[in-house]
């Protein structure tokens, strides 16, 4: 997982990268650091291109707290799991408000933070153990021109495809990117893993999740589709909900 740490005490910060890492058995995380909300938002900020699955926040810090940070994390497009680790205990109702997936006192304990990340991740299961498995063998992957470099996306990570003007974007449950080429084109070439829901998106069949009423400003009452790793919703154009529905089924 890519894991934030959100602490104004550095040695706490280092004591939960040592319980994070430690031991030949542990998970591989990615490890990052702030020392205050304003830290974390800057490396959160949706152009530096950075993925965070789960924040571990402290709630006691200088200028905004904790709380009021998760409260911010909220609002984000993707926003990360949370478990907030704190000395102090007075605030778990407020904590679990905010729907964080845990509340760890300090100090804390290996056994106990390995629960918690558990938690995080039966909470928010693996896009890719949701996709073919014929798509994640393959190793099929697509070249996408990003600032100034050539990056290589497997196709397994894509949740959808979304037509944007002259452009195509490419969604994983890390961030986005931008493709030259055609929807068109792209259901075309990988019609078995994806699924045409709109005039302008492409879904992965398998991270398909649930297909709800959804009320869009411009199309007004319609569907849409929620899929697994993402909070936002697409739309699913009226002829394409017996498609989506016969997906579902299956």
């Amino acid at each position: 997982m890519n894991i934030l740490i959100v602490d104004d005490e550095a040695l706490a910060r280092s004591r939960l990268r040592t319980l994070l890492t430690e031991g030949s058995d542990s998970p591989r995380h990615h490890v990052a650091e702030a020392a205050t909300a304003a830290e974390a938002l800057d490396w959160l900020a949706p152009t530096s291109g950075r993925a965070c699955d789960l924040a571990l926040l402290d709630i006691h810090m200088p200028g905004q707290d904790g709380l009021a940070l998760a409260h911010h994390l909220r609002t984000l497009a993707y926003p990360p799991a949370i478990v907030f680790v704190t000395a102090h205990t007075d605030h778990a109702l407020s904590a679990f408000e905010l729907d964080a997936v845990d509340y760890l006192t300090k100090p804390v304990r290996r056994e106990r933070l390995q629960q918690a990340l558990a938690k995080v991740q039966r909470a928010a299961p693996s896009v890719l153990a949701l996709l073919p498995a014929a798509t994640q063998a393959s190793g099929e992957a697509l070249l996408i021109q990003d600032r100034g470099r050539t990056e290589r996306v497997p196709l397994a990570e894509v949740l959808y495809f979304k037509a944007e003007q002259k452009y195509v974007t490419v969604r994983t449950a890390a961030r986005s990117y931008i493709l030259d080429g055609t929807l068109n084109d792209l259901e075309a070439r990988h019609a078995a893993d994806f699924l045409r829901i709109h005039r302008n998106a492409l879904v992965a069949r398998r991270a398909v999740r649930a297909l709800e009423k959804h009320y869009d400003p411009e199309e007004g009452e319609g569907w849409a589709v929620r899929l697994h790793g993402l909070s936002e919703l697409l739309a699913v154009s009226r002829r394409q909900v017996a498609a989506v529905r016969e997906e579902m089924g299956r």
